[in-house]
C-alpha cells in the first residue's frame, strides 16, 4: 500500500506540474513533433533530436523488464508498456502503483521474451543509447536547449520525463534481480547509483531465466 501511495502521488504531482506549472505550449510544437517523428531534422537542435529518440529507447528498456514482471500481475503490463512509447512516465507510474512485488518466475517464455532477455538485445540498446547521447551532447547547442527548456512545454516536460524514467528503473530491477536469484546488494546499488548506464550494463550481463518443465521450479543459468 505504501508503494501505491508513493507512485500514485508522484504521478499526480508530475501530471499537475506538466499541465499547469510547466512553461506554456509553443505554437511550433506540433510541427516540431511531426518533423522529429518523420525524420526531418533540418534546423532542429541535435540535443532535442537525441532526447526525442532516447524517449523511444527508454520504453524498450522498460519492456525488457515489465513483460517479465507482468507475468505474475493481475494487470496486463503490455498496456502500460505500449502507452509508455507515447506518454513515457505518465504510463509507467500507474503500473508501478498498481503492481504487486514479484520475485518469482514460472511458465515458458515466448519468442518475444527470449529476444528481450538476450544479452545481444541489451548490447544493441546500449550501443544505440551511447551513440545518441554522444551525438547529441557533442553536436548540440546547449544555450538553445536551455532557452527552449524554459519556454517550451514539450521540451520541458520531455526532459523531465526522461529523468523520471531513468530514476524509476531500479524499482523494477530490484525484483528482476531476485527473480534471477541474484542476491547481491552491491549490484543493485551500482545500478541505482549509475542512472541508465547501470541498467544498460545489467541488460547486457543479466542471467537467463530458465524453467524446469518437470518440477515447475524456476532455475537460473548464467551467461558466460
Amino acid at each position: 500500500m505504501k508503494n501505491k501511495l508513493i507512485f500514485g502521488l508522484i504521478w499526480l504531482v508530475f501530471t499537475i506540474y506538466a499541465f499547469l506549472l510547466a512553461p506554456p505550449n509553443n505554437p511550433n510544437t506540433l510541427d516540431l513533433i511531426i518533423n522529429l517523428s518523420s525524420g526531418k531534422f533540418q534546423d532542429i537542435n541535435p540535443l532535442i533530436i537525441a532526447l526525442f529518440n532516447l524517449m523511444g529507447v527508454l520504453p524498450i528498456i522498460y519492456t525488457c523488464f515489465l513483460l517479465f514482471d507482468g507475468r505474475s500481475q493481475k494487470i496486463p503490463a503490455w498496456i502500460f508498456v505500449t502507452g509508455s512509447f507515447g506518454f513515457g512516465a505518465f504510463a509507467i507510474l500507474p503500473y508501478l502503483a498498481l503492481r504487486q512485488p514479484s520475485t518469482v518466475w514460472s511458465g515458458e517464455k515466448n519468442t518475444l521474451l527470449k529476444v528481450l532477455e538476450s544479452p545481444i538485445t541489451g548490447i544493441f540498446i546500449t550501443i544505440g543509447t551511447i551513440l545518441l547521447l554522444f551525438w547529441g551532447i557533442t553536436n548540440g547547442d546547449w544555450s538553445d536547449f536551455i532557452q527552449q527548456w524554459h519556454t517550451s512545454k514539450f521540451i520541458h516536460v520531455m526532459s523531465l520525463d526522461f529523468c523520471v524514467l531513468c530514476l524509476l528503473l531500479p524499482v523494477i530491477i530490484k525484483d528482476d534481480l531476485a527473480r534471477r536469484n541474484i542476491d547481491n546488494p552491491l549490484i543493485f546499488w551500482i545500478i541505482t547509483l549509475i542512472p541508465l548506464f547501470g541498467t544498460l550494463a545489467y541488460l547486457c550481463f543479466r542471467s537467463i531465466l530458465e524453467t524446469d518443465i518437470t518440477n515447475k521450479n524456476p532455475q537460473v543459468k548464467m551467461n558466460n
